[in-house]
C-alpha cells in the first residue's frame, strides 16, 4: 500500500512540475514579445542561441568546466563542514573553540572571500575550488552541528545495550536522524555554490559559464547570457529532480 502512494505521488509531481514549467516559459515568451526589446528576448530566441552555442561545442565545453568545479567544491565542504559539524555538535569544547570562525566565515561576504584567496594564493584553479568551499563550509557546519545536537541520546543507549558495533550504530542510528540535515545541507550547498563558482569564474578564470557570462555582458548580448544561464538551470534541475530528491526518499524509506 505504501509503495503504491509512493508511485502514485511520482506519478503527478513530475506532470505538476512540468506544466508549472510551461506556465512560466509561456509567460516570458508573451511578455517578450509584448515588450519587443533586445533587452529581453524571446524563449524561442533563447532556445535558438542555446542550440548554436551547442553545435558549436561552446556550450557544452563551458558548461562541463563549471559543473566540474562546482563538484570539486560542493564534495569538499560538504565532506570537511559535515565531519566538523558532527564533531562541534558532539563536543562541547570543541564548539566554543570553532563558533566564532565559524559565524565569521558565515557572515563574511563570499566576494571578500574570493578575493583574497586570489589574492594570497594566485589566480589558480585550486584557489578557486578553495574560494567556493570556504564560502560554503560553514553554511554546512551549522546544518550538521544542530543536526548532532538534536540526536536522540535514548537511541544511543539502546543501541549501546544491544551490544551494536560502532559501524552498525552509525549506520542504522546515526546516519538516519542526521539524513534530514544532510540532505538539507546538500540542497542549499548546491544552491549556494553554482552561484559562487560564477563569481569566482568571473574574477579570475579564464572558461567556464561565468567568464562567457562577463563577456557577453560587455557585450550586451542578453540572449546569450540567457541562454548560459538557462542551460546551467536545467542542469541543476536534472540534478535535483534524478539525484537528490531520490536519494532523499531512499534515506527517508524507514519513515514510512
Amino acid at each position: 500500500m505504501a509503495s503504491r502512494r509512493l508511485a502514485t505521488r511520482i506519478g503527478w509531481e513530475l506532470p505538476t512540475r512540468l506544466a508549472s514549467a510551461l506556465v512560466f516559459l509561456l509567460v516570458w515568451q508573451i511578455a517578450a514579445s509584448l515588450a519587443d526589446s533586445r533587452l529581453l528576448p524571446t524563449v524561442t530566441s533563447v532556445l535558438r542561441a542555446m542550440l548554436q552555442q551547442t553545435i558549436s561545442g561552446a556550450l557544452p565545453w563551458n558548461l562541463a568546466i563549471t559543473l566540474g568545479r562546482v563538484a570539486a567544491a560542493f564534495t569538499l565542504s560538504l565532506l570537511l563542514g559535515s565531519a566538523l559539524g558532527i564533531a562541534m555538535g558532539h563536543w562541547r569544547r570543541l564548539d566554543l573553540l570553532l563558533d566564532n570562525l565559524v559565524m565569521v566565515l558565515l557572515n563574511l561576504p563570499a566576494l571578500v572571500v574570493i578575493v583574497l584567496i586570489y589574492v594570497w594564493f594566485g589566480l589558480s584553479e585550486i584557489a578557486a575550488i578553495a574560494a567556493v568551499a570556504l564560502n560554503k563550509l560553514p553554511t554546512t557546519v551549522v546544518t550538521l552541528r544542530e543536526g548532532a545536537r538534536a540526536l536522540d541520546p535514548a537511541l544511543a543507549e539502546m543501541a549501546q545495550s544491544f551490544h551494536m558495533s560502532r559501524w552498525r550504530t552509525l549506520r542504522h542510528v546515526i546516519l538516519p536522524q542526521l539524513a534530514p540535515y544532510i540532505f538539507a545541507a546538500s540542497r542549499s550547498g548546491l544552491a549556494l555554490i553554482w552561484k559562487i563558482v560564477l563569481v569566482v569564474e568571473l574574477l579570475g578564470r579564464s572558461n567556464g559559464v561565468g567568464f562567457q557570462i562577463q563577456i557577453y555582458f560587455q557585450l550586451f548580448d542578453v540572449t546569450l547570457i540567457l541562454a548560459y544561464t538557462f542551460a546551467f538551470i536545467l542542469i541543476v534541475q536534472v540534478i535535483e529532480w534524478t539525484a537528490l530528491q531520490p536519494l532523499e526518499r531512499w534515506a527517508a524509506r524507514w519513515r514510512r
